[in-house]
């Protein structure tokens, strides 16, 4: 991610930006975000895990909440490790349209919904 003074990012920024866990390691990066479009708010970050030059890279959303980025490290730090992620609610193609799905993900993950 580019460094500036500003609290805005361009989200062309935030896709490839490593995520590392909470001893340093890197765990994963971010491949794109989803967005609320009712609330503008980020909703998931959805990363991508293991594979080799872009290929048999697995992804998994992760909320949004779960990140907190640092800059001494130009990425994201959150607590849960690569098996917390891979262990997550199984998803099916029109996850980010089933509520039902988002309520498990965001009780696995211990963190409040996005939505109001």
């Amino acid at each position: 991610m580019t460094t500036s003074s500003s609290s805005l990012v361009s989200s062309a920024d935030v896709n490839g930006t490593n995520v590392y866990g909470a001893d340093g390691t890197k765990i994963g990066h971010i491949d794109h975000l989803l967005i609320d479009k009712l609330s503008g708010n980020v909703a998931y970050a959805v990363m991508g895990f293991g594979g080799f030059l872009g290929m048999g890279e697995d992804h998994h959303p992760v909320p949004w909440g779960k990140l907190t980025y640092d800059p001494a490290k130009d990425g994201f730090v959150t607590d849960l490790t690569e098996f917390e992620v891979k262990g997550a609610p199984e998803r099916h193609d029109n996850w980010y349209t089933d509520r039902e799905w988002e309520r498990r993900t965001h009780d696995h993950y211990g963190v409040p919904t996005y939505w109001f």
